[in-house]
């Protein structure tokens, strides 16, 4: 058996000490891999947080309940793929004792093979706060947009503490983190923005990263705004940002009514999947996106939105007419630069 430490770099803004200027700080997390399989199950945790995650496929789950660390509060993830659309799909709830809450699921829902569980190496979660953790986590789940979310209500928000409440969205910030790390973006925007908590008395900005003992972090704030690629051709308009995942096109941006003949098979097949969703609606002469989608990158982009094969990395321009292209070749340069100057 082997443990695995993997450190992060997030986009977290802390104030070093004697500097009131934000910079950005690592975090520590810790993977430990039962049976030396990445596919089996894992415990993962950040260093100096009271929190732990247990990811698990379906598979193994007789093997989940030696593990001590179900056996208390928590809330959990049911991961897998909608069998009618083949999209993503997520089940997202909290129990008091986590492995008999999955156990039911074993029997009560088909559509998951992996779990991720969420409970507290100091045993303080209680009832309140799972409930409480369950409902933001619903919450945040569908803002993000990425996986469909199976559960049928919206779990209510409880009331608590002050105290409490300030500390649950923490621990839900360090929740967000590892789930990213164990291959789950279901709570990760496609485009990082500040978000602004939806509750009385609360803090300005949500999603802190860590606890505590961590340290205070504001979580996706950031120094400049993504720029804007703009694609102009065959009368639509359509915007895009430029992420570490891809391209991701944001809602209300246009795309032609026509599929044409030199759009490559894959790209066919992905623009009609996006217009049997709804993705792509109708809208007067043309089609518009009702959200924000990622593509992998410009030229598939610019190609789905056009109805033909063309070359996104020149076509992607910003405001100024530099292209996608450009726009790259001028950021490997100052890169470039400062590690020279260092």
């Amino acid at each position: 058996m082997k443990t695995h430490w993997i450190s992060l770099l997030l986009q977290s803004r802390h104030l070093s000490q004697g500097n009131r200027n934000p910079v950005n700080m690592g975090k520590t997390i810790k993977i430990y891999l039962q049976n030396e399989s990445v596919a089996g199950i894992r415990h993962a945790e950040i260093a100096n947080w009271s929190g732990q995650a247990l990811a698990c496929p379906r598979s193994r789950f007789q093997d989940l309940r030696d593990w001590p660390e179900v056996h208390r509060p928590g809330v959990y993830f049911l991961f897998g793929v909608d069998d009618e659309d083949g999209s993503d799909a997520v089940y997202i709830g909290e129990a008091e004792v986590v492995i008999d809450r999955l156990s039911s699921h074993m029997l009560g829902k088909d559509f998951w093979t992996e779990v991720v569980a969420f409970t507290s190496k100091d045993e303080n979660l209680t009832k309140a706060h799972v409930r409480y953790l369950e409902s933001r986590l619903v919450g945040m789940a569908k803002q993000a947009g990425r996986y469909q979310i199976t559960n049928f209500a919206s779990p209510q928000l409880p009331s608590l503490p002050r105290s409490d409440r300030d500390a649950m969205e923490e621990f839900l910030g360090a929740a967000k983190m590892l789930l990213g790390a164990l291959g789950h973006k279901v709570l990760e925007h496609l485009v990082s923005q500040p978000k602004q908590l939806n509750l009385p008395d609360a803090p300005a900005t949500i999603e802190s990263l860590g606890d505590a003992k961590i340290g205070p972090v504001v979580q996706e704030q950031q120094p400049h705004s993504p720029a804007v690629f703009h694609l102009r051709v065959a009368g639509i308009h359509a915007r895009s940002v430029r992420t570490d995942e891809g391209m991701v096109v944001l809602e209300g941006s246009d795309a032609t009514a026509t599929t044409y003949k030199s759009l490559t098979g894959s790209m066919a097949v992905l623009r009609q999947s996006l217009i049997e969703s709804g993705t792509l609606a109708p809208s007067e002469s043309k089609l518009r996106l009702t959200q924000d989608h990622l593509f992998k990158s410009p030229s598939q982009a610019a190609g789905v939105l056009a109805g033909y094969s063309i070359n996104g990395r020149e076509y992607w321009k910003l405001e100024d007419g530099t292209t996608y292209a450009q726009f790259e070749t001028q950021q490997s340069k100052l890169q470039l630069e400062d590690l020279a100057a260092k």
